[in-house]
């Protein structure tokens, strides 16, 4: 005998088939859409921190550009006053310079023969004017200044006879050219 069902069973399987299928591709959606979200959320914490620390490290920045400003300041006073202080260096080197060139220039000059009238220094020249007893002293001064250390050169500019008090002597004026450091 032939047995027939008459029962839908196979569209029963295929309505919970089509079932199943639906309810997958619906939790498939929903776990896709809660995965984004998620993803979103994840995404969204980490564009606000990292604006924080942009932000924290602008307000640093700030702060470091402020300490280079003083930094730079601080140096270039420091630079002002290493100048300074090599000014007054010079200054207390060279103090001494013109008095020992007149204690040195004082025992050149041979005793009752040379008498300064003026001495003029400006920068390496060194101007001398004087009177001495005869031609032939201030040739011997002249050599003297000649052999002198701090002099490199000396020349004579003039030479004359003048008369003083009653007593002709010789007027001469001397130009040299001082050494460098003197």
């Amino acid at each position: 005998m032939i047995k027939i069902n008459l029962l839908p069973y196979r569209e029963k399987a295929k309505k919970e088939n089509v079932t199943r299928q639906i309810s997958i591709m619906v939790g498939s959606f929903v776990i896709f859409l809660l995965a984004i979200i998620a993803f979103h959320l994840w995404l969204s914490g980490e564009v606000s921190s990292l604006e924080n620390e942009v932000g924290s490290s602008e307000a640093r920045l700030t702060v470091l550009n402020k300490q280079i400003g003083d930094v730079d300041k601080f140096k270039k006073d420091k630079k002002e006053l290493e100048q300074k202080l090599d000014v007054i260096k010079t200054l207390e080197e060279n103090r001494l310079a013109p008095v020992r060139l007149l204690d040195d220039l004082a025992l050149l000059v041979p005793q009752k023969d040379i008498w300064f009238v003026r001495l003029e220094q400006k920068g390496d020249s060194l101007k001398i004017d004087g009177v001495g007893r005869d031609n032939m002293a201030v040739a011997d001064f002249m050599k003297s200044m000649e052999n002198f250390s701090p002099v490199k050169s000396v020349e004579l500019i003039s030479s004359k006879k003048k008369e003083i008090a009653g007593i002709t002597l010789q007027e001469f004026r001397f130009s040299c050219v001082m050494k460098k450091g003197f």
